[in-house]
């Protein structure tokens, strides 16, 4: 199955009820600043370069962001953040990323978030996220070159966990703890690197800077050229 049918199917997805009663309720209704748009309201398929060794993985589509633009990571504060230092270390041909059409494309590295849909408070639950476990799988078996997965926070931690079994890698035991830069399962297949998440919350208050994302980044390409 191409990457682009995953896509079409993943966008018609309806499983979860309250995700998708939250997605479609904040397309209708809107930001303020956003009314004159269409919001996609539906599911947030993964994107980037099929070639790809590296996965960046995060949480969920935010409620005025991929859910209003269609493309996962595009058009809120995180994702400003994130590409910036993504065109800083070369993997993508912009600092910015506004709308779906803007021109953006990326080098080497895939991005999924761990649960396709906004989810309310931006807190998806446990259940919802293995629901989503199915679409990241399906993509990662059309990546033939990848060796490498970067969790943007624990959620995005534990679902890579998760999605390793999912693709048969047998579980590590004892399980690997997230932490920013942190390498898990370096000699096994698909290996986890941890990375604090560009939410406001952690880069308004340094608990991310823009060097500390480079610098995971630049590690990102060390270990998927190993």
């Amino acid at each position: 199955m191409s990457l682009e049918s995953i896509a079409l199917q993943n966008a018609r997805c309806r499983r979860c009820p309250r995700l998708v009663a939250w997605r479609e309720e904040v397309a209708r209704v809107k930001r303020a600043a956003f009314a004159g748009e269409e919001y996609w309201g539906r599911p947030v398929p993964g994107f980037g370069d099929p070639a790809a060794r590296i996965l960046l993985l995060g949480l969920a589509p935010a409620a005025h962001g991929a859910n209003r633009t269609g493309r996962v990571f595009t058009g809120d504060r995180s994702g400003d953040f994130m590409f910036a230092s993504m065109h800083r270390t070369g993997f993508a041909n912009q600092p910015t990323s506004v709308h779906a059409g803007d021109g953006l494309t990326l080098t080497d590295m895939w991005i999924a978030a761990a649960v396709r849909c906004a989810p309310p408070a931006n807190r998806p639950t446990p259940g919802e996220r293995d629901n989503c476990l199915g679409w990241t799988a399906r993509e990662v078996r059309e990546l033939p070159n990848l060796a490498l997965v970067v969790c943007l926070g624990s959620f995005a931690w534990d679902a890579a966990l998760r999605l390793r079994a999912v693709l048969g890698h047998t579980p590590p035991k004892p399980r690997p703890r997230f932490g920013h830069d942190v390498l898990a399962l370096a000699n096994a297949p698909l290996p986890l690197l941890g990375c604090f998440h560009p939410s406001q919350q952690n880069t308004f208050t340094g608990k991310l800077t823009g060097p500390m994302m480079d610098a995971v980044f630049e590690r990102a390409r060390e270990v998927a050229s190993a």
